[in-house]
């Protein structure tokens, strides 16, 4: 592939290559032990001839210089290199080559349990954990009763986009539906560009949902087709409470993990939805508490 990267990003792979290189000794990299080296590590050359590449075209990558790179090489590579998992994806995302498929690292999963407690702080703000795509993973109790009881769809249905497009009670909820299916069409499409360029798993996933997606409602497909592009932002949105009417809600959007999962709160605008909320956490209140 071309090389469009700018000088600086090319220099920033350099000096990633350069530092995991220095801290890789020759005899964890199964060489035989040499003589007293002047500095610490494995030589350009011998990280070559670990990933089976030319010493120029390893130097060069190394020093910065425009060349041409694949996905192969770079694996070959971070192989070499003895690089963990988000080493790989960091690897691939400074030489802007697309990575191959792998499981996503332990660490930046952010999973349901880890984030439960913080979501049960917010009450009574609704907020949930989700995917790039709009699988809600974890929520609060404001959150499971502000569209619908949410308990009683599906774990694997659980995505708002799928709700949004498929079921008319859902999408009742928004005061402004048909500004809110157009932006949130927009966002999925550029997060569908981001895993197209981050991994091959990634695509696939996006692919299978927006081909769903597609194939159950016209008005996305519409959508769809018209390619806008809309990134997560800040935004204010109408619901229609069935529990205790309207609200007029913030949606505060905060990443979480490289993953790209993200922490969605919902604070209101006006002391009326403030009011509102509050009685929206005494209605659906636990018989126990």
């Amino acid at each position: 592939m071309t090389d469009t990267r700018s000088p600086a990003a090319r220099r920033e792979l350099g000096d990633f290559l350069r530092s995991r290189r220095e801290r890789l000794s020759p005899e964890k990299a199964g060489l035989p032990p040499t003589s007293r080296r002047r500095t610490p590590g494995l030589r350009r050359e011998e990280v070559a001839v670990l990933a089976g590449v030319g010493v120029t075209w390893y130097t060069w990558l190394e020093q910065g210089r425009s060349i041409n790179v694949s996905t192969q090489v770079l694996v070959a590579v971070g192989r070499a290199l003895q690089l963990d998992g988000a080493e790989r994806q960091h690897l691939h995302r400074l030489a802007g080559v697309r990575a191959p498929a792998v499981e996503p690292v332990g660490g930046d999963l952010a999973p349901a349990e880890t984030f439960q407690p913080v979501l049960d702080k917010l009450h009574p703000y609704p907020a949930c954990l989700q995917t790039p795509l709009y699988d809600v993973v974890a929520y609060n109790r404001a959150y499971r009763f502000l569209f619908t009881d949410l308990d009683r769809i599906p774990p694997g249905e659980r995505n708002c986009a799928m709700q949004f497009f498929t079921d008319p009670g859902w999408r009742s909820r928004y005061v402004d539906d048909d500004i809110v299916a157009a932006r949130m069409v927009a966002t999925m499409r550029a997060v569908v560009a981001a895993d197209a360029a981050e991994s091959e798993a990634a695509e696939s996933r996006a692919a299978a949902m927006v081909g769903e997606l597609r194939a159950r409602s016209g008005e996305f497909a519409r959508l769809w087709s018209r390619h806008d592009i809309l990134p997560q932002h800040y935004e204010t949105k109408r619901l229609k409470s069935p529990l205790v009417g309207p609200l007029h809600l913030t949606f505060v959007t905060t990443n979480v993990g490289e993953t790209g999962n993200r922490m969605v709160v919902m604070t209101p605008v006006d002391e009326a939805t403030s009011e509102r909320l509050t009685r929206l956490a005494a209605l659906t209140a636990p018989s126990d508490d």
